[in-house]
């Protein structure tokens, strides 16, 4: 089917954090791997992506899953970005500001007051600000302000430069990376994944592959139709600006009803994002842009004398119940890492750690990223994401610890 030379321990089909991470962590344990980019690494849901590491600021009661998936990957951090920079000598841009969630209102105010609630009875660490409080701590902020929460514990980090010291670390590590690499299918024999066939007929043969190609996933063909995770895109508008005179307005992230505000450090900004069921409409659109610039401009005013440098569409990659596929799926060989829809720079730690279980079918000692002293165990983790939940065959076991 191939040569020796396009024969890999394992292919992982996707180049943006999540399987950029992936590849490093896997590169790391001396699999031979390879990363096939349609694009160019980093250019797709990563590219568009804020970078919040919000787990406490995004929770809710509905998905406290996810809530629990997002904690361990946040409290695994400070560790991933250390090691990375040490290995890739890139600044992955990681931001440990904490974040200030805004009322605008009295509505909103009222609003903010049940998600105080809600997380407090979840046990998440936030701080009730009044008006003169939240100002003090953030002097941008509109004096129109009701109210604020204060969660210290969510973080930032800069997408772009997570995904090139990610890229830098998976070279250095072994990996091959290969852009405008197009994967059509999935490869089997025997009822067991063999490799995969890119758009230009070529075949790489592979004893596993690794699913992680967001809001395309949906376009592989060679998988059973029992054996899917169901996919869709969904669309979200960016704004990215600047401050001429330099950094100074924000120093933590701020949320608003509508939105955020991301700071990088060094003058530059994100606005985000909208939330649109629109296929894949990548179109960029009047209306957002002035929805996100009103809302912001209401709490911190300043944001309107900031230049704007990029308006850009991207697609999260969602699930029916938004929380993401990750580990090892009903087709043997075949492992999942998709449907990180809102959080997938949040969740590439942790994802990384559970998928590279299931590559080595060692459990997850010896990966680096274990939580010494988890709320919730990786085995349950890794029992509530399981693909499993959406096929109709029985997932692949895989011991985790």
């Amino acid at each position: 089917m191939t040569n020796p030379s396009s024969s890999f321990d394992v292919a992982v089909i996707g180049g943006g954090a999540i399987g950029l991470s992936i590849a490093w962590r896997a590169a790391q344990r001396g699999l031979r791997v390879v990363v096939l980019e349609r694009d160019q690494p980093g250019r797709g849901a990563s590219w568009v992506a804020a970078g919040m590491l919000a787990p406490a600021t995004e929770a809710t009661l509905a998905e406290r899953a996810v809530l629990d998936l997002g904690l361990a990957s946040a409290r695994a951090y400070p560790a991933f970005v250390e090691e990375l920079q040490g290995v890739s000598g890139i600044d992955p841009g990681y931001r440990p500001w904490g974040m200030l969630v805004v009322a605008r209102d009295r509505d909103e105010a009222e609003a903010l007051e049940r998600e105080l609630t809600m997380r407090r009875e979840l046990g998440l660490r936030v701080e009730r600000l009044r008006p003169s409080q939240a100002r003090a701590l953030v002097p941008a902020l509109a004096p129109s302000v009701r109210l604020a929460l204060d969660v210290a514990g969510d973080h930032a980090i800069d997408p772009r430069r997570l995904t090139a010291a990610l890229l830098e670390a998976a070279r250095r590590a072994g990996a091959t990376v290969r852009t405008g690499a197009r994967v059509d299918a999935i490869l089997t024999v025997g009822g067991a994944v063999a490799g995969v066939r890119l758009s230009n007929g070529e075949r790489l043969a592979a004893e596993q592959v690794v699913i992680a190609a967001g809001a395309w996933t949906e376009a592989l063909e060679g998988v059973p139709g029992e054996a899917r995770v169901p996919i869709h895109p969904v669309k979200g508008q960016i704004l990215r600006l600047h401050d001429p005179a330099g950094p100074g307005l924000l120093d933590r992230v701020v949320r608003m009803s509508v939105g955020y505000l991301v700071p990088r450090g060094d003058g530059r900004y994100v606005l985000g994002a909208t939330v649109e069921e629109r296929g894949f409409d990548t179109t960029v659109t009047a209306g957002a842009m002035f929805e996100l610039l009103r809302s912001a401009g209401e709490v911190i005013p300043g944001v309107l004398e900031l230049v704007i440098d990029e308006f850009i569409a991207g697609l999260r990659p969602a699930t029916p119940d938004n929380g993401p596929a990750i580990g090892p799926g009903a087709l043997p060989g075949l492992h999942w890492a998709v449907g990180h829809y809102r959080n997938g720079i949040l969740l590439t730690p942790i994802t990384a750690e559970l998928v590279l279980a299931g590559l080595t079918g060692a459990g997850t000692e010896g990966t680096g990223e274990a939580d010494p002293d988890p709320v919730v165990s990786l085995t349950e983790l890794a029992a509530r994401f399981s693909p499993a939940r959406f096929t109709a065959a029985a997932p692949v076991e895989v011991a985790l610890r």
